[in-house]
Protein backbone atom coordinates (compact mmCIF):
# COMPACT_ATOMS: atom_id res chain seq x y z
CA UNK A 1 0.00 0.00 0.00
CA UNK A 2 1.49 3.55 -0.63
CA UNK A 3 2.25 5.10 2.13
CA UNK A 4 1.41 8.97 2.43
CA UNK A 5 4.12 11.25 3.38
CA UNK A 6 2.85 13.97 6.26
CA UNK A 7 6.45 15.58 7.49
CA UNK A 8 4.94 19.12 6.25
CA UNK A 9 6.48 22.57 7.41
CA UNK A 10 3.41 25.48 7.55
CA UNK A 11 4.92 26.44 3.80
CA UNK A 12 4.91 23.13 2.14
CA UNK A 13 5.70 20.02 2.38
CA UNK A 14 9.61 19.13 3.44
CA UNK A 15 11.51 17.72 0.60
CA UNK A 16 13.83 15.26 2.20
CA UNK A 17 10.99 12.66 3.46
CA UNK A 18 9.48 12.60 0.08
CA UNK A 19 12.98 11.97 -1.78
CA UNK A 20 14.23 9.02 0.76
CA UNK A 21 10.60 7.50 -0.03
CA UNK A 22 11.37 7.63 -3.74
CA UNK A 23 14.92 6.31 -3.69
CA UNK A 24 14.04 3.66 -0.43
CA UNK A 25 10.65 2.25 -1.84
CA UNK A 26 9.09 3.58 -5.06
CA UNK A 27 12.47 2.94 -7.23
CA UNK A 28 13.79 -0.01 -5.13
CA UNK A 29 11.11 -1.60 -4.61
CA UNK A 30 7.99 -0.76 -6.10
CA UNK A 31 9.83 -0.57 -9.65
CA UNK A 32 13.19 -2.16 -9.29
CA UNK A 33 15.00 -0.38 -11.74
CA UNK A 34 18.94 -1.00 -12.00
CA UNK A 35 21.52 -0.07 -9.61
CA UNK A 36 22.63 2.09 -12.67
CA UNK A 37 19.50 4.22 -12.76
CA UNK A 38 20.11 4.81 -9.23
CA UNK A 39 23.23 6.10 -9.13
CA UNK A 40 22.27 8.35 -12.19
CA UNK A 41 19.12 9.82 -10.53
CA UNK A 42 20.92 10.09 -7.18
CA UNK A 43 23.80 12.19 -8.96
CA UNK A 44 21.00 14.28 -10.58
CA UNK A 45 19.76 15.22 -7.13
CA UNK A 46 23.13 15.96 -5.72
CA UNK A 47 23.54 18.67 -8.56
CA UNK A 48 19.89 19.83 -8.15
CA UNK A 49 19.78 20.22 -4.59
CA UNK A 50 23.75 21.60 -4.18
CA UNK A 51 21.86 24.56 -7.10
CA UNK A 52 19.01 24.93 -4.58
CA UNK A 53 20.78 25.48 -1.45
CA UNK A 54 22.98 28.27 -3.35
CA UNK A 55 19.98 29.63 -5.25
CA UNK A 56 17.39 29.64 -1.89
CA UNK A 57 20.18 29.76 0.96
CA UNK A 58 18.45 27.17 2.68
CA UNK A 59 20.44 23.63 3.61
CA UNK A 60 18.53 20.78 1.76
CA UNK A 61 16.49 19.02 4.71
CA UNK A 62 15.23 22.35 5.10
CA UNK A 63 13.67 22.43 1.31
CA UNK A 64 10.50 21.94 0.65
CA UNK A 65 8.14 21.40 -2.34
CA UNK A 66 7.73 25.06 -3.41
CA UNK A 67 11.33 25.33 -3.89
CA UNK A 68 11.26 22.27 -6.22
CA UNK A 69 8.51 23.89 -8.53
CA UNK A 70 8.99 24.15 -12.11
CA UNK A 71 10.32 27.86 -12.43
CA UNK A 72 13.13 26.63 -10.03
CA UNK A 73 13.81 23.37 -12.09
CA UNK A 74 14.34 25.11 -15.80
CA UNK A 75 16.38 27.46 -13.77
CA UNK A 76 18.48 24.74 -12.72
CA UNK A 77 18.51 22.96 -16.30
CA UNK A 78 19.43 26.19 -18.27
CA UNK A 79 22.61 26.37 -14.97
CA UNK A 80 23.71 22.91 -16.15
CA UNK A 81 23.44 23.61 -20.05
CA UNK A 82 25.34 27.50 -19.36
CA UNK A 83 27.31 26.93 -17.12
CA UNK A 84 28.18 23.56 -16.23
CA UNK A 85 28.58 23.03 -20.01
CA UNK A 86 26.98 20.05 -20.40
CA UNK A 87 25.50 18.52 -23.22
CA UNK A 88 21.49 18.52 -24.24
CA UNK A 89 21.68 15.06 -23.84
CA UNK A 90 23.20 15.35 -20.00
CA UNK A 91 20.13 18.24 -19.47
CA UNK A 92 17.40 15.70 -20.49
CA UNK A 93 19.18 12.95 -18.11
CA UNK A 94 18.65 15.45 -15.37
CA UNK A 95 15.07 16.77 -16.11
CA UNK A 96 14.04 12.84 -16.39
CA UNK A 97 14.88 12.22 -12.83
CA UNK A 98 13.55 15.13 -11.61
CA UNK A 99 9.97 14.28 -13.70
CA UNK A 100 9.99 10.52 -11.89
CA UNK A 101 10.41 12.11 -8.64
CA UNK A 102 7.39 14.56 -9.56
CA UNK A 103 5.02 11.42 -10.54
CA UNK A 104 5.92 9.79 -7.09
CA UNK A 105 4.80 13.17 -5.73
CA UNK A 106 2.27 13.31 -7.06
CA UNK A 107 0.61 10.12 -5.63
CA UNK A 108 2.20 10.61 -1.90
CA UNK A 109 1.47 13.97 -1.08
CA UNK A 110 -1.50 15.54 -2.44
CA UNK A 111 -1.03 18.78 -1.38
CA UNK A 112 2.17 19.33 -3.79
CA UNK A 113 -0.01 18.21 -7.12
CA UNK A 114 0.16 21.19 -8.77
CA UNK A 115 3.85 21.46 -7.84
CA UNK A 116 4.30 17.99 -9.28
CA UNK A 117 2.11 18.53 -13.16
CA UNK A 118 3.79 21.90 -13.55
CA UNK A 119 7.21 20.14 -13.55
CA UNK A 120 6.16 17.10 -15.62
CA UNK A 121 4.97 19.42 -18.01
CA UNK A 122 8.65 20.52 -18.57
CA UNK A 123 9.38 19.51 -22.03
CA UNK A 124 12.22 17.24 -22.90
CA UNK A 125 14.71 19.45 -24.89
CA UNK A 126 15.27 18.17 -28.55
CA UNK A 127 18.94 18.52 -29.81
CA UNK A 128 20.70 17.29 -33.45
CA UNK A 129 20.80 14.05 -33.40
CA UNK A 130 25.00 13.26 -34.07
CA UNK A 131 26.10 10.14 -35.97
CA UNK A 132 28.52 7.89 -33.55
CA UNK A 133 31.12 6.52 -35.36
CA UNK A 134 32.10 3.42 -35.86
CA UNK A 135 35.59 1.41 -36.63
CA UNK A 136 36.34 -0.13 -39.84
CA UNK A 137 37.50 -4.11 -39.06
CA UNK A 138 41.18 -3.20 -40.05
CA UNK A 139 40.63 -0.44 -36.86
CA UNK A 140 39.61 -2.77 -34.72
CA UNK A 141 42.28 -5.89 -35.49
CA UNK A 142 44.67 -3.02 -34.78
CA UNK A 143 42.91 -2.23 -31.51
CA UNK A 144 43.05 -6.18 -30.42
CA UNK A 145 46.92 -6.80 -31.63
CA UNK A 146 48.37 -3.83 -29.27
CA UNK A 147 48.52 -5.83 -26.08
CA UNK A 148 51.43 -7.16 -24.52
CA UNK A 149 50.50 -10.74 -23.65
CA UNK A 150 53.63 -11.29 -21.35
CA UNK A 151 51.96 -9.13 -19.06
CA UNK A 152 48.82 -9.61 -16.35
CA UNK A 153 47.50 -6.06 -17.48
CA UNK A 154 47.80 -7.42 -21.08
CA UNK A 155 45.78 -10.52 -20.72
CA UNK A 156 42.73 -8.90 -19.24
CA UNK A 157 42.77 -5.83 -21.47
CA UNK A 158 42.73 -8.32 -24.75
CA UNK A 159 39.93 -10.61 -23.28
CA UNK A 160 38.29 -7.53 -22.25
CA UNK A 161 38.31 -5.83 -25.52
CA UNK A 162 37.73 -8.96 -27.52
CA UNK A 163 34.43 -9.70 -25.14
CA UNK A 164 33.42 -6.29 -26.09
CA UNK A 165 33.46 -6.89 -29.40
CA UNK A 166 31.96 -9.82 -29.58
CA UNK A 167 28.92 -8.92 -27.69
CA UNK A 168 28.67 -5.55 -28.34
CA UNK A 169 27.78 -5.19 -24.12
CA UNK A 170 27.09 -1.74 -22.52
CA UNK A 171 30.02 -0.48 -20.46
CA UNK A 172 28.08 -1.24 -17.47
CA UNK A 173 27.56 -4.82 -18.18
CA UNK A 174 31.35 -5.60 -18.76
CA UNK A 175 32.14 -4.34 -15.12
CA UNK A 176 29.78 -5.85 -13.50
CA UNK A 177 30.30 -9.18 -15.61
CA UNK A 178 31.25 -12.32 -13.77
CA UNK A 179 33.07 -15.63 -14.74
CA UNK A 180 29.76 -17.45 -13.53
CA UNK A 181 27.94 -15.39 -16.30
CA UNK A 182 29.73 -17.41 -19.15
CA UNK A 183 28.83 -21.02 -19.87
CA UNK A 184 31.38 -22.29 -22.12
CA UNK A 185 30.73 -25.34 -24.51
CA UNK A 186 30.52 -26.53 -27.69
CA UNK A 187 28.49 -23.25 -28.18
CA UNK A 188 30.09 -21.11 -25.51
CA UNK A 189 27.53 -17.94 -24.73
CA UNK A 190 27.52 -14.69 -21.93
CA UNK A 191 24.66 -13.92 -20.08
CA UNK A 192 24.42 -10.11 -19.66
CA UNK A 193 21.34 -8.79 -17.45
CA UNK A 194 20.79 -5.40 -19.28
CA UNK A 195 18.67 -1.99 -18.60
CA UNK A 196 15.46 -3.11 -16.83
CA UNK A 197 16.80 -6.13 -15.49
CA UNK A 198 16.20 -7.70 -19.17
CA UNK A 199 18.27 -10.86 -19.51
CA UNK A 200 19.92 -11.92 -22.75
CA UNK A 201 22.45 -14.66 -23.77
CA UNK A 202 25.65 -13.63 -26.70
CA UNK A 203 27.07 -16.52 -28.29
CA UNK A 204 30.75 -16.36 -28.13
CA UNK A 205 33.19 -17.07 -30.96
CA UNK A 206 35.39 -19.94 -30.74
CA UNK A 207 38.26 -17.20 -30.21
CA UNK A 208 36.49 -15.39 -27.88
CA UNK A 209 36.01 -18.23 -25.86
CA UNK A 210 39.06 -19.82 -25.81
CA UNK A 211 40.52 -16.41 -24.78
CA UNK A 212 38.03 -16.63 -21.98
CA UNK A 213 38.74 -19.83 -20.78
CA UNK A 214 42.68 -19.13 -20.32
CA UNK A 215 41.71 -15.96 -18.72
CA UNK A 216 39.20 -17.52 -16.05
CA UNK A 217 41.66 -20.44 -15.27
CA UNK A 218 44.52 -18.00 -14.56
CA UNK A 219 41.87 -15.70 -12.04
CA UNK A 220 40.97 -18.70 -10.17
CA UNK A 221 44.79 -19.75 -9.89
CA UNK A 222 45.04 -16.66 -7.55
CA UNK A 223 42.80 -16.06 -4.48
CA UNK A 224 43.05 -12.52 -4.17
CA UNK A 225 40.45 -12.33 -7.30
CA UNK A 226 36.63 -12.14 -7.14
CA UNK A 227 34.23 -13.21 -8.80
CA UNK A 228 34.46 -10.46 -11.50
CA UNK A 229 35.60 -11.56 -15.10
CA UNK A 230 37.70 -8.38 -15.45
CA UNK A 231 39.14 -7.15 -11.93
CA UNK A 232 41.96 -4.50 -11.37
CA UNK A 233 45.27 -5.57 -10.72
CA UNK A 234 43.67 -5.64 -6.29
CA UNK A 235 40.67 -7.98 -7.44
CA UNK A 236 38.35 -5.29 -7.09
CA UNK A 237 35.81 -4.51 -10.26
CA UNK A 238 37.02 -2.75 -13.04
CA UNK A 239 35.55 0.80 -12.90
CA UNK A 240 33.28 2.56 -16.31
CA UNK A 241 36.26 4.95 -15.79
CA UNK A 242 38.89 2.34 -15.83
CA UNK A 243 37.85 0.45 -19.17
CA UNK A 244 37.69 4.02 -20.86
CA UNK A 245 41.20 4.76 -19.80
CA UNK A 246 42.46 1.35 -20.84
CA UNK A 247 40.43 2.28 -24.49
CA UNK A 248 42.39 5.20 -25.24
CA UNK A 249 45.70 3.47 -23.81
CA UNK A 250 45.22 1.16 -26.70
CA UNK A 251 44.30 3.57 -29.20
CA UNK A 252 47.35 5.72 -28.85
CA UNK A 253 49.49 2.13 -29.03
CA UNK A 254 47.65 1.08 -32.05
CA UNK A 255 48.29 4.85 -34.19
CA UNK A 256 51.37 4.00 -35.11
CA UNK A 257 50.41 0.75 -36.71
CA UNK A 258 46.53 2.89 -37.90
CA UNK A 259 47.10 6.37 -38.26
CA UNK A 260 43.26 6.31 -39.38
CA UNK A 261 42.34 5.56 -35.55
CA UNK A 262 43.87 9.05 -34.41
CA UNK A 263 40.86 10.84 -36.65
CA UNK A 264 38.27 8.98 -34.27
CA UNK A 265 36.50 9.56 -31.15
CA UNK A 266 36.63 6.48 -29.79
CA UNK A 267 35.18 5.02 -26.34
CA UNK A 268 33.37 1.84 -25.10
CA UNK A 269 30.14 2.73 -26.69
CA UNK A 270 31.54 3.45 -30.10
CA UNK A 271 33.05 -0.40 -30.22
CA UNK A 272 29.65 -0.98 -29.61
CA UNK A 273 28.35 0.85 -32.47
CA UNK A 274 31.03 -0.65 -34.30
CA UNK A 275 29.42 -4.41 -33.56
CA UNK A 276 25.85 -3.00 -34.47
CA UNK A 277 27.65 -2.03 -37.77
CA UNK A 278 30.10 -5.46 -38.51
CA UNK A 279 26.76 -7.42 -37.98
CA UNK A 280 24.44 -5.25 -40.00
CA UNK A 281 27.06 -5.62 -43.36
CA UNK A 282 27.36 -9.02 -42.48
CA UNK A 283 23.96 -9.04 -43.51
CA UNK A 284 22.31 -10.13 -40.10
CA UNK A 285 18.75 -8.77 -39.91
CA UNK A 286 17.86 -5.49 -37.51
CA UNK A 287 15.80 -7.41 -35.31
CA UNK A 288 18.85 -10.21 -34.79
CA UNK A 289 20.67 -7.06 -34.13
CA UNK A 290 17.84 -5.26 -31.21
CA UNK A 291 18.26 -8.99 -29.19
CA UNK A 292 21.95 -9.36 -29.60
CA UNK A 293 22.53 -5.76 -28.12
CA UNK A 294 19.41 -5.75 -25.70
CA UNK A 295 17.60 -3.12 -26.91
CA UNK A 296 13.41 -2.77 -26.03
CA UNK A 297 12.55 -0.99 -29.25
CA UNK A 298 14.14 -1.43 -32.55
CA UNK A 299 13.91 2.31 -33.00
CA UNK A 300 16.49 2.73 -30.63
CA UNK A 301 18.34 -0.03 -32.77
CA UNK A 302 17.91 2.08 -36.04
CA UNK A 303 19.07 5.18 -34.42
CA UNK A 304 22.62 3.13 -33.77
CA UNK A 305 23.40 1.74 -37.68
CA UNK A 306 24.52 4.19 -40.02
CA UNK A 307 24.67 3.00 -43.71
CA UNK A 308 27.96 2.53 -45.05
CA UNK A 309 28.83 3.29 -48.53
CA UNK A 310 28.72 0.01 -49.81
CA UNK A 311 25.44 -0.38 -48.22
CA UNK A 312 23.82 2.74 -49.86
CA UNK A 313 24.93 1.27 -53.03
CA UNK A 314 22.83 -1.60 -52.16
CA UNK A 315 19.72 0.37 -51.82
CA UNK A 316 20.75 2.44 -54.85
CA UNK A 317 20.39 -0.69 -57.23
CA UNK A 318 16.91 -1.46 -56.08
CA UNK A 319 15.20 2.49 -56.73
CA UNK A 320 13.98 3.31 -59.90
CA UNK A 321 16.92 4.44 -62.52
CA UNK A 322 16.49 8.14 -64.00
CA UNK A 323 14.81 8.96 -66.68
CA UNK A 324 12.36 5.61 -65.89
CA UNK A 325 8.52 7.22 -65.50
CA UNK A 326 6.96 6.56 -62.28
CA UNK A 327 3.52 5.70 -61.61
CA UNK A 328 2.01 8.06 -59.39
CA UNK A 329 -1.54 7.48 -57.51
CA UNK A 330 -4.32 9.56 -58.94
CA UNK A 331 -7.31 10.04 -57.41
CA UNK A 332 -10.60 8.39 -59.68
CA UNK A 333 -13.35 8.99 -56.93
CA UNK A 334 -14.29 11.95 -55.28
CA UNK A 335 -13.67 11.01 -51.30
CA UNK A 336 -9.83 9.97 -52.62
CA UNK A 337 -9.73 13.58 -53.85
CA UNK A 338 -11.22 15.06 -50.97
CA UNK A 339 -8.38 12.79 -48.49
CA UNK A 340 -5.60 14.16 -51.10
CA UNK A 341 -6.61 17.52 -50.37
CA UNK A 342 -5.80 17.20 -46.62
Amino acid sequence: MTKRISLTESNGTLVGPLLQAFFLDHLTRQKRVSPQTIHSYRDSFRLFLHFLQHTTGKEPAALVMTDLDAPAVLQFLEHIEAERHNQVQSRNVRLAAIRSFARMVALHDPASVGIATRVLAIPVKRSDKRLVGYLTRLEMDALLAVHDLRQWTGRRNHALLLTLYNTGARVSEMTTLQRTHVTFGLKSFVQFTGKGRKERAVPLWPTTSRTLQAWFKELAADPRHGPMAFPNARGKPLTRDGVHYLLEECVTRAIPTCPSLATKRISPHVIRHTVAMHLLQAGVDLSVIALWLGHESMQTTHGYLEADLATKEQVLEKITPAGQPVKRFTADDTLLHFLATL
